[in-house]
């Protein structure tokens, strides 16, 4: 499971490559897109179209070629996570970690094959830290001063817990459970990242306890 999780994330590195290939060259021509996979895979059709853009008919070939180069990009992806969603609707443990918001096939699967047994950790705030998502500490006359998260830890399962909390956040406005309540005020305090690293951090130490004790009731509140 972690082999094929590597090998789609080789797949999104070199997709990245790709695009920011891409719009760095279609630049060199005055052709401006946003450095995002969706907005590329829309412009590139549309560009190669144009006939009376700057683009010669030697540099619309090689664009054409790296076209076509991001939807093998796109396909293989897609087939990796299909093969992820499959995974983890046949396999219980990983159904079990998807009970928790914000956790998809993707990391229901990864901490599966990364985390089998989360006992050794004495609590959540140890998985967490363990995770890199807890703050660095720092002592000044005698005052406990909290920095930026520590960042130590398993890159990989702390990157998709940050994008699954920033998935969950876009969702939020207007429910008014605990938790929701809790995100939002820790927004509109100190901003959109660092309340989605905040609520990655939760989440892991639900996790903890759902691995632990079968309930993340504990820890599902502020």
């Amino acid at each position: 499971m972690l082999t094929l999780h590597r090998a789609r994330a080789l797949l999104v590195s070199e997709r990245t490559a790709l695009v920011n290939h891409i719009q760095g060259l279609l630049s060199e021509y005055g052709i401006i897109i946003v450095q995002r996979v969706a907005k590329v895979r829309a412009a590139l059709p549309q560009i190669l179209e144009d006939g009376d853009n700057a683009l010669p008919a030697m540099a619309r070939e090689a664009f054409a070629d790296l076209q076509a180069r991001l939807r093998r990009c796109d396909e293989g992806l897609a087939a990796y996570d299909a093969r992820v969603v499959q995974v983890a609707r046949t396999r219980e443990p990983a159904q079990r970690r998807m009970r928790v918001e914000g956790v998809g096939p993707l990391t229901a699967t990864a901490i599966t094959a990364t985390v089998g047994d989360a006992r050794p950790f004495r609590n959540g705030r140890q998985f967490a830290a363990w995770l890199g998502l807890v703050a660095r500490q720092r002592s000044s006359g005698g005052k406990a001063r909290h920095g930026r998260i520590t960042k130590r830890g398993d890159v990989y399962l702390r990157t998709l817990l940050i994008h699954g909390a920033r998935a969950l956040m876009r969702h939020l406005d207007g429910r008014q459970d605990r938790k929701s309540q809790w995100v939002l005020a820790l927004k509109a305090r100190r901003g959109f990242n660092k309340a989605a690293v905040a609520l990655a951090a939760k989440h892991a130490r639900m996790l903890w306890a759902l691995l632990t004790r079968g309930t993340t009731d504990q820890v599902a509140g502020a």
